[in-house]
């Protein structure tokens, strides 16, 4: 089973709220808000800041 994308629409980030991105090769959910990347354990995002992982600014920059 794999993540499924249809939740973005329902879940935010735990810090601000806003919206996420899925990193597919990463396994991750991406805020470029806070520069936080939640990890996806078992096709379960960890929607927790401290799971999450603090981004620097050249992957953030990818996302725009």
């Amino acid at each position: 089973m794999a993540f499924d994308k249809q939740l973005l629409e329902i879940i935010a980030c735990p810090v601000c709220k806003g919206k996420l991105l899925f990193a597919k090769e990463e396994q991750e959910l991406i805020c470029k808000f806070d520069r936080l990347a939640y990890p996806i354990k078992e096709d379960i995002p960890a929607l927790l800041q401290s799971e999450s992982r603090v981004m620097d600014w050249e992957e953030v920059e990818k996302w725009k």
